[in-house]
């Protein structure tokens, strides 16, 4: 899975943010938050993905946009803790316990997929550098035998029409 761009990922994850912290005043029950507070961990994860590739780009503005998503990721973790607390005033802790749980397990399986397909394009550089090798050594072969067939031409025309060692 490719990452989203830096902006797209900083705009949604503010958005994320601003949503959950609008329908936690507005929501009659703790579950009436659930939704919002599945896209603000959507929205961190992509967020998360496309500040790590800002900061591998390089770059002055990709390092503003890393800074800036670092921030905002900042502010989805105390609007997390903010969560944690409203779960616990409403009962509800292993709910939130429970989604902790999930998103954990979630973090891990995109973890391993990353994993997965990293190695994935390891072995297929490693494959073309295989191929790239072949392809050199057979051209190398073949160059050396139109030598070595030009050579004993041009030694036969001599040995024919001139002295030849004899």
């Amino acid at each position: 899975m490719i990452p989203l761009d830096p902006i797209s990922a900083l705009e949604g994850l503010e958005k994320a943010v601003s949503l959950v912290k609008k329908a936690q005043k507005v929501a009659n029950d703790i579950g009436g938050l659930s939704v919002m507070v599945g896209r603000l961990f959507d929205a961190e994860s992509n967020a998360t993905k496309s500040m790590l590739a800002a900061k591998k780009a390089g770059g002055k503005s990709n390092f503003e946009i890393a800074m800036r998503i670092e921030n905002a990721l900042m502010n989805g973790r105390n609007l997390q803790r903010e969560l944690q607390l409203l779960y616990m005033q409403t009962g509800n802790i292993d709910v939130y316990n429970k989604m902790m749980a999930r998103k954990a397990e979630m973090d891990r399986d995109d973890a391993i997929e990353a994993r997965k397909l990293k190695e994935a394009e390891k072995r297929k550089k490693e494959a073309e550098q295989e191929q790239m090798a072949w392809l050199i050594g057979g051209l190398a072969v073949v160059v050396l035998l139109t030598f070595m067939a030009f050579a004993i031409t041009e030694l036969r025309d001599l040995c024919a029409y001139g002295r030849c060692g004899r």
